[in-house]
């Protein structure tokens, strides 16, 4: 199973299943209900290199807002924040 290519109406995380930043922050879209695309990059590693071009940084997670925001590693006060704006 190939995971899904992002879309414009969903968020879009880049990240690692063994990043404690991602697992934190997809804990909390999934807990506010978010609409969200994962790419994850040990299956995809090809990947990186696109995440590193929107955030111009290797860290993850980067998480991409539809209307081209994103932010990297943020808080969960930072990411509900950016949810809500």
């Amino acid at each position: 199973m190939t995971s899904p290519t992002p879309s414009f109406d969903r968020l879009t995380v880049f990240g690692a299943d063994w990043c404690r930043d991602c697992i934190r922050s997809k804990s909390l879209l999934e807990r506010l209900g978010a609409d969200y695309d994962y790419i994850d990059l040990v299956a995809r590693p090809e990947e990186a290199d696109r995440a590193q071009q929107i955030s111009g940084r290797t860290n993850i997670p980067v998480i991409v807002f539809p209307d081209g925001r994103h932010l990297v590693e943020p808080t969960d006060p930072e990411l509900e924040a950016a949810l809500r704006a």
